[in-house]
């Protein structure tokens, strides 16, 4: 590669407002992200129509941050990669719009890239990827298995029948009354207490990839109310422990399934519970018996949303020849599969 090649990226598909520059699909020179988690703690959730609000507020301002902290300006941009779908419509029209004006303003390239895409290649900044390999995508909205033979290529093998594991986090910490995000706050409860309690396990039929977390979370939401009718007290780290032990057993005996099945050179986790503490040690506890594999895990300031991400997987769109038009737009229910070429 003769010339240094600037990718920026721009991520608004949820509660994150998020600008990043990256330098030959790797190399993090900026990397700016408005949070909105105080605005929405008080509801239990993110409220669409706030986060949007949000993200009209932050835009600009996390977009100069970014070309700031970079030192570089708009002639020095290669390509705008920005998240075009899944996430909350109105999120995402924000980040669409921004991209799309600059693109026409500075005449730059513009790519649009799935937010899924964007978690997986979060793992690129860390380490080159070897094919075939196999991403564990874990997150509020989504938990899937995805199997990918190139660059650019995604086949899904396996994903959540009901609520994804995130969800199911955020459904429980609930019940527990923990604040909002209840993933973290259930990660670390789950430390200080050990598995005690008996929750269920949703395999699903042999040989499936699937995911389905609707009846755990019936099950803890059940224990309590069964607890609360007799008079009796269950140990929130227990019980905590308990469901976090039940969803990590599930995603990590599918992986190492699809693992040997699939015969992949590398294992690379994705999402925002990829910052899930058990879940981390686990999957690196149990690799470490797998000969001939790599197992990838991002650190913690890449596996929450951020703009990186989008733009390392637009880096690798854009070697490919893949431009969209001024024409783009948001796409809450975009497949993933739309990227293969």
């Amino acid at each position: 590669m003769n010339k240094d090649q600037f990718i920026l990226g721009i991520e608004t598909s949820c509660d994150e407002t998020a600008v990043a520059i990256i330098k030959n699909g790797r190399e993090i020179i900026a990397n700016v992200v408005a949070s909105q988690i105080e605005s929405h703690k008080r509801f239990g959730g993110v409220v669409p129509e706030i986060a949007s609000r949000h993200h009209v507020e932050q835009m600009t301002i996390v977009l100069e941050e970014a070309m700031e902290q970079a030192k570089l300006n708009f002639t020095d941009i290669d390509a705008i990669a920005v998240t075009e779908g899944p996430g909350l419509v109105g999120a995402l029209l924000i980040g669409v719009n921004a991209a799309k004006a600059i693109a026409f303003a500075k005449n730059i390239p513009l790519i649009g890239v799935h937010h899924i895409a964007g978690h997986i290649y979060a793992n690129r900044i860390i380490t080159e990827m070897e094919f075939p390999l196999l991403a564990l995508v874990v997150s509020g909205g989504h938990t899937e298995l995805v199997y990918m033979k190139e660059h650019g290529h995604f086949e899904v093998i396996g994903e959540t029948r009901d609520d994804a594991a995130g969800e199911a986090y955020d459904k429980v910490a609930r019940v527990l009354n923990l604040p909002y995000p209840g993933g973290p706050h259930i990660d670390r409860l789950a430390q200080e207490g050990k598995p005690t309690i008996d929750l269920p396990r949703a395999w699903l039929e042999e040989g499936s990839y699937d995911f389905s977390f609707s009846g755990l979370k019936s099950a803890v939401i059940n224990t309590v109310h069964n607890a609360e009718q007799r008079g009796e007290k269950i140990a929130p780290e227990e019980l905590a422990a308990s469901f976090q032990q039940s969803v990590i057993d599930v995603l990590v005996t599918k992986t190492i399934q699809a693992t040997k099945e699939f015969d992949v050179k590398q294992v690379v986790l994705a999402g925002g519970v990829a910052a899930n503490k058990g879940l981390r040690a686990t999957l690196e506890e149990k690799f470490e018996q797998i000969e001939g594999v790599t197992l990838t895990i991002p650190p913690l300031y890449l596996c929450t949303d951020n703009a990186a991400m989008i733009a390392a997987a637009g880096s690798v769109l854009f070697e490919k020849g893949q431009r969209a038009n001024l024409a783009l737009n948001a796409n809450p229910g975009l497949d993933l599969a739309i990227h293969n070429n």
